[in-house]
């Protein structure tokens, strides 16, 4: 293992780290909701949820699995994109339609998003990188580049 500082992705690599996530992802949610959450439901060791959000230009479902804690009745997610320049598409999606849903195993409510302040990232980022300590690197790689924002999805 390497001690070295994660450096930014070069445009290669984000790339094909871009396909790479989109072929995998789809197939991921769609195992895991044919099996109702019992298979394929972690990430590295890391529970999964599927995020269902609402296209902001095409008003489709996307359907996306990430990593996720739960905070009382709240899901929390990071808009990481594993540490790529840029966010997640799902990141704009939830920014110009917060209303969502989140499956977690065979359970699948409506949420509502919003992005958690200063003072909630604080509290909210130790608890991520517990459950998924890819997070550090993620955002040691985004370090100056952008900010990696945290959402907070409200369950009814």
């Amino acid at each position: 293992m390497s001690n070295k500082e994660p450096v930014p992705y070069t445009e290669k690599q984000e790339k094909f780290g871009t396909s790479l996530i989109r072929k995998i992802g789809k197939m991921q949610v769609w195992v895991y909701r044919a099996t109702g959450g019992r298979i394929w439901n972690t990430f590295l060791g890391a529970q999964v949820c599927i995020l269902t959000s609402t296209g902001r230009k095409s008003g489709q479902k996307r359907l996306t699995p990430l990593v996720y804690v739960e905070e009382g009745n709240n899901v929390i997610i990071a808009a990481s994109k594993g540490g790529m320049s840029k966010p997640p598409v799902w990141k704009y999606n939830l920014d110009a339609n917060p209303d969502c849903e989140v499956q977690i195993g065979s359970v699948n409510r409506k949420a509502r998003a919003r992005i958690a302040c200063p003072e909630e990232e604080e509290d909210l980022w130790p608890k991520l990188t517990a459950v998924y300590a890819g997070f550090d690197e993620y955002r040691a790689r985004t370090d100056g580049i952008r900010h990696i924002p945290l959402y907070i999805l409200e369950r009814d």
